[in-house]
């Protein structure tokens, strides 16, 4: 597919995923929802692939949904664009790859429901969060008023809802939102760094790892650990006994897929 919102690159085992509506702040509309469907249908097809950052284009990450597109919803059509925004951002966040946001901007509304989905979040020094629906009369309608409480807790995620505050990096970090923060000019560089500590380690340990934590997040705390022992005795049948010997021989584990 010869896409017009995203650009993809991919060097060895790291995406850089880009979303690409500079003209507008890479505002999310109908058709780079449903690129950013067709690409996450299409990552079996890329080979090696073991972690995918996503970022923006120019001064933003993501400066929010399309209003234009927004503002003459009815509420049979308002639900219907809600769910298929769940959907699709869910489908991204089921990934078994681990995903990094890096946001290089604006994180506004949409974009900031679309970093909530990224396993973690690194930012640039100019990144600002919001989530301004209330402004708006509305409230966030991807996902974004679950995802936020359950990553910076239920005071944090409703104080930004109800007060409509933009936050810098800095705030964003004290709250949990963000785990690292770099220069503007570092901040890819030091994010594809960070990616390839991830893709170095047990690819399997590493999918397990992220499938343990998500899955287990929604279960009680005895089926979770059900869940850990399951996952951590499947790995003794395939990146465990390499890990353990080359740790024991004090070399570099040689991974197979």
């Amino acid at each position: 597919m010869d896409y017009k919102t995203l650009k993809y690159r991919q060097e060895g085992p790291i995406g850089l995923l880009t979303i690409s509506r500079p003209e507008v702040l890479n505002a999310l509309n109908d058709k780079v929802m449903f690129e950013l469907h067709h690409f996450v249908a299409s990552i079996g097809c890329r080979e090696g692939l073991r972690v995918l950052i996503i970022t923006g284009a120019g001064k933003a990450f993501v400066s929010g949904g399309d209003i234009s597109e927004m503002q003459h919803l009815d509420a049979a059509r308002a639900y219907d664009f809600a769910r298929k925004g769940q959907i699709h951002l869910q489908r991204l966040a089921n990934l078994q790859i681990p995903l990094i946001a890096a946001v290089n901007g604006y994180a506004l509304g949409g974009g900031c429901e679309l970093a909530l989905v990224c396993d973690f979040i690194t930012a640039s020094t100019e990144a600002r969060f919001a989530l301004p629906e209330t402004s708006l009369g509305i409230i966030p309608g991807y996902g974004g008023s679950q995802r936020i409480i359950r990553r910076c807790g239920l005071s944090n995620g409703l104080y930004l809802m109800l007060t409509s505050e933009m936050i810098d990096a800095y705030e964003a970090r004290r709250m949990g939102l963000v785990q690292k923060i770099f220069e503007p000019a570092e901040l890819i560089p030091a994010t594809i760094a960070m990616a390839k500590k991830i893709a170095g380690n047990g690819p399997n340990a590493v999918k397990l790892a992220k499938k343990s934590a998500r899955e287990g997040f929604a279960m009680s705390l005895e089926n979770a650990f059900e869940k850990e022992r399951e996952l951590f005795s499947s790995l003794f049948e395939t990146d465990g006994p390499e890990g353990l010997k080359a740790f024991v021989e004090k070399r570099k584990p040689s991974w197979s897929e």
